[in-house]
């Protein structure tokens, strides 16, 4: 018996054991040579400005300069007494510096004001520090509350002249944001190609920028095919089925940073195709397509698609999504269109946007080739691999008392059913040549999504049902 029974996994001899395949399964693309040829097609956009929020999650075009410090001048760190470290140096409970305070500093007043020797500012958080002063002393290391509990309520009044008590000595700078502690003007805060995220949305708003230079979003148009579609919305018909694949299509386009339209159905016609075809070339950087790419599916989806430029019908060796088509179209005004041609059935038209779509988007936004983030989880339920392609299995990851992840394989797996997509948050990646993997064992998963809250609920009711038990 060949394999690795150590492990549990056995892997496939390819000349042996493989089940029998069509005649045109022998030009079978693996997953890894599909998306470099797809990839190959694509190119970063040109840049835009966007209004700072509108830029959320795309990359800078440029770096991003900073033309002034920030802060912009030194100022308190807390709300307190701003005063001169040598004057109070001997300072403490026992042994009180009692100083008069001359003003007081709000956040938002204009730098200037002076501390004179011997006196005490009264400062907010975020004030201008006063000119002379060198330390910031917080209000609970005054006696500040006992003053206004006595009912000296001069020393609590937002323009107080009384005297404060000084209990703690500090040192030089002590509670003092120097100016340009963050950002100093001139600084290349921010290089071309950062991801903005919302801490970078921040950091550009704090340099004074209500607008960003970014690789703008690319727009990918989406056309289902088939007589048998009809709009959500629509009454139900017998024999009919409702438009799945471009809606979820679509959130999954949007979910990766494109700007995504449903353009319609193409009916099973040249002139219904050709004339959706013709106005999504008009704007779009993607054309996607579902169904009508299989070696026996109706001819027409491929005779117009070739009409309007180059197209390969490829079998990728993976499952769901083997049938898969890609091209290049040709606009009226000469553009050419890279097309994703991707499989009918729901769950297959998902599976296949992720590993070839999701990159592609990727590309065009200025965004580096990083494939989805994965993690190892052991499996509740065997994978059973029949064909000798990777299988995307769907798995729902959680974690258990200890924090480790288990992985539960959907129970149907047929690509037609979308609700195990839908309930799925993960794709657990059985290889090639590897015939199954059985429970107990370690599977890689491409997350589809991070459910923290579900991850960290489990392990803190674990924590707390151990608690309870303990008491």
């Amino acid at each position: 018996m060949m394999g690795r029974h150590d492990m549990g996994i056995h892997r496939r001899h390819h000349h042996h054991e493989r089940p029998h395949r069509h005649h045109y399964d022998e030009e079978m693309l693996d997953v890894e040579d599909a998306r470099a040829r797809i990839l190959s097609h694509f190119r970063t956009l040109e840049p835009a400005r966007y209004p700072l929020l509108a830029a959320l999650g795309l990359t800078l075009a440029e770096d991003l300069v900073a033309d002034l410090d920030v802060p912009p001048h030194a100022n308190s760190a807390m709300d307190g007494y701003a005063v001169r470290a040598e004057e109070i140096a001997g300072a403490s409970e026992s042994g009180q510096v009692v100083l008069p305070v001359s003003a007081t500093v709000a956040a938002g007043d204009p730098p200037g004001t002076v501390a004179y020797t011997g006196t005490a500012i009264r400062i907010m958080t975020g004030a201008p520090i006063p000119d002379g002063a060198d330390a910031v002393v917080p209000f609970e290391d005054t006696d500040e509350t006992e003053r206004a509990a006595a009912g000296d309520e001069e020393s609590t009044d937002a323009h107080a002249a009384a005297e404060i008590g000084i209990r703690l000595a500090a040192e030089q700078g002590e509670n003092i944001r120097p100016a340009g502690e963050d950002i100093m003007s001139g600084e290349k805060v921010l290089p071309s190609g950062t991801e903005l995220t919302p801490s970078a949305i921040g950091v550009a708003a704090s340099l004074g920028h209500d607008a960003v230079r970014v690789v703008r979003r690319p727009a990918v148009a989406i056309i289902s095919t088939g007589d048998e579609l009809i709009e959500p919305g629509q009454p139900v018909e017998p024999g009919k089925i409702y438009n799945s694949n471009a809606y979820s299509v679509a959130a999954l386009a949007t979910s990766y940073g494109a700007t995504a339209n449903v353009v319609g159905i193409a009916r099973d016609s040249v002139e219904s195709l050709t004339a959706l075809l013709h106005e999504a070339m008009e704007y779009a950087d993607m054309i996607v397509t579902s169904a009508g790419v299989s070696k026996g599916d109706y001819d027409v989806v491929k005779d117009v698609l070739a009409q309007h430029g180059e197209i390969a019908l490829w079998s990728v060796r993976m499952r769901p999504a083997k049938p898969l088509a890609f091209g290049t179209l040709n606009s009226a005004n000469g553009k050419k269109v890279p097309h994703l041609g991707l499989p009918g059935n729901p769950v297959s038209a998902a599976v296949a946007f992720e590993q070839f779509g999701r990159p592609a988007i990727r590309k065009m936004m200025g965004k580096p080739p990083v494939p989805k983030s994965t993690v190892t989880a052991t499996l509740t339920d065997p994978i059973y691999n029949h064909d000798g392609r990777r299988v995307y299995a769907r798995v729902r990851v959680y974690a258990i008392a200890d924090g480790t992840l288990r992985a539960v394989p959907a129970p149907n797996q047929s690509s037609g059913a979308m609700t195990s997509m839908a309930r799925a948050n993960g794709l657990a990646v059985c290889p090639d040549d590897v015939a199954s993997i059985p429970a107990g064992h370690p599977v890689r998963v491409e997350m589809l999504d991070w459910p923290d809250d579900e991850l960290l609920s489990v392990v803190l009711d674990a924590q707390y049902d151990s608690d309870d038990s303990a008491s």
